[in-house]
């Protein structure tokens, strides 16, 4: 069975992006456009990891971050925020609720496909 991961993120283009280079590693995928849409999507199903904008409106990603580990069922998911915020101080905050990892955007699909299978447990 494959393995489900959710994609946040508020711009539909990069989404998409990020999807194909999962599909095409054999993950399923969800998305939302934002952290309040995430949280609403989240009812209960297996997710696997979950890879998270920072910078979105509605909810942005570490708030999102903050309130998925107070859900029972995905208090352990891992999260990898990828985004363009480089600073110490959001790596610091994103550790702090519970991000496993950060990727800067630009970014290239190999080095995030690479972040994603240290986290899945097979």
């Amino acid at each position: 069975m494959a393995k489900t991961i959710m994609i946040i993120d508020d711009s539909a283009s990069l989404r998409q992006v990020v999807a194909i280079a999962l599909k095409g590693a054999g993950y399923d995928v969800i998305e939302a456009g934002d952290g309040r849409d995430a949280l609403n999507k989240l009812t209960g199903q297996k997710i696997n990891l979950i890879i998270c904008d920072v910078n979105m409106p509605n909810m942005d990603g570490i708030t999102f971050v903050k309130e998925m580990k107070m859900l029972a069922n995905y208090k352990f998911t891992p999260v990898i925020m990828l985004t363009t915020e480089g600073s110490e101080e959001k790596k610091s905050a994103g550790q702090a609720a519970g991000a496993r990892a950060w990727v800067v955007k630009p970014f290239r699909p190999e080095q995030m496909l690479s972040a994603v299978s240290k986290l899945i447990l097979p």
